[in-house]
């Protein structure tokens, strides 16, 4: 029933094999969607060789650097898109970042420079390549972006990054608010904690993944494989009906007052 077959997919965010970028770009790939993939360039090419070889398997149509701290960057990413492809059909954003020191301690003191950090990469990037994509998916598509339950409850260690991803969330409804009429729809998914190279800078995070363990519904928590399953359903027809949500997949953490 769900069927990607035709549909053009560009995945941000994929670092390595533990990216939950990279369980979602998998299961996109299952479904029959033509994936475009997307790394962060250094200036020794280790990312570009790294994900390059990791994504490999899936075949990908389009493989180009994109920091979203450029905008030229960005610009030349969607100028690819529609050499390439003439239309998009389908944006995973999985882009995250924030100061390893800001993501410590107070909360309070947090700098100025590593709030803006955060919140240009993990949040305003976001609104950045949605605006790039709007004309490219002409014939509707589905934007999707990854969340986690600090945006919208304090989270030990989260600090900055509990805003940035409220930002994030805010920004996913007013963007399905503008990008409705032109059948795009925008939705966030909110994942349990997961053992990636993003949430290793947050400190304490398998303390975190033990107490879920321990109180979610499921006694677990999730996997990239079952992210990316959401991403895939979002991505496809089955959710024709569904925009401008938040959708948790987190073994039902979230539903638990103790």
């Amino acid at each position: 029933m769900l069927n990607l077959t035709g549909k053009n997919a560009l995945v941000t965010g994929i670092a390595n094999n533990r990216s939950i970028a990279w369980g979602i770009a998998q299961q996109l790939h299952k479904a029959g969607a033509n994936l475009g993939i997307t790394y962060l360039p250094d200036e020794r090419g280790k990312m570009e060789k790294k994900v390059a070889e990791l994504v490999e398997p899936l075949n990908p149509s389009l493989f180009v650097p994109c920091n979203v701290q450029y905008d030229e960057q960005v610009k030349s990413t969607f100028e690819a898109v529609q050499d390439q492809w003439g239309k998009l059909d389908i944006l995973i954003h999985c882009l995250a970042f924030a100061n390893r020191e800001d993501l410590t301690g107070d909360f309070s003191q947090t700098s100025r420079s590593g709030f803006k950090t955060a919140l240009e990469i993990s949040t305003y990037s976001l609104v950045q390549l949605s605006g790039a994509a709007k004309p490219l998916m002409t014939e509707g598509g589905s934007i999707i972006t990854l969340t986690y339950l600090g945006g919208v409850r304090a989270i030990p260690n989260y600090n900055v990054m509990g805003v940035a991803k409220a930002g994030l969330e805010a920004s996913v409804r007013y963007l399905a608010a503008e990008l409705g009429p032109a059948n795009i729809r925008v939705n966030a998914i909110s994942a349990g904690p997961i053992r990636t190279l993003a949430s290793s800078a947050v400190g304490g995070i398998l303390d975190m993944i033990h107490h879920v363990e321990e109180v979610a519904p499921l006694r677990r928590t999730v996997t990239q494989q079952e992210v990316g399953n959401t991403a895939a359903f979002l991505s496809s027809e089955l959710a024709s009906g569904i925009t401008g949500q938040v959708l948790y997949v987190d073994a039902g953490y979230e539903i638990m007052g103790m």
